[in-house]
């Protein structure tokens, strides 16, 4: 399936949760996805850094979506299992979050995905997250997808 940043910026339309956190696709290729996240108040936790709730979901859904672009016609990719290593407190003025698929399967596919905090040029390694996601048929979810 051909996945152009216009079709990944819809998909991401269609997921309440991202447009509610405010991430966007920057960047699409063939099993990958970047993703940025220009950050508000409302990120942050009253320690004064990004919520880890925050980057997770980031993680998590720019990896599904970078395993969609590998999906055939009629799946849909769920998360089955999700690791994450959050390497230290995240603060700055946007979150970029680099997601690839290590290795795609028929049933199952690989991902990892990278979370860096920007701020002023400068550029901080704050998560790296890996996820094995499933491929379903969009018919056993309702034909949503």
């Amino acid at each position: 399936m051909q996945v152009t940043l216009d079709s990944a910026r819809a998909f991401f339309g269609r997921a309440p949760f991202m447009v509610d956190l405010g991430v966007v696709p920057i960047a699409v290729g063939d099993g990958s996805l970047d993703t940025e996240l220009v950050l508000a108040p409302r990120h942050y936790q009253h320690t004064g850094q990004v919520h880890a709730g925050v980057m997770v979901s980031m993680a998590d859904h720019s990896m599904g979506a970078a395993a969609q672009t590998l999906a055939p016609e009629g799946f849909v990719i769920i998360t089955a299992e999700l690791s994450t290593r959050l390497l230290r407190a995240a603060r700055g003025r946007r979150l970029v979050c680099e997601a690839r698929v290590l290795k795609p399967g028929r049933l199952v596919s690989f991902t990892e995905a990278d979370v860096y905090a920007e701020d002023g040029g400068v550029r901080t390694h704050v998560l790296r997250a890996s996820a094995t996601m499933a491929l379903v048929a969009s018919e056993r979810l309702g034909g949503r997808g």
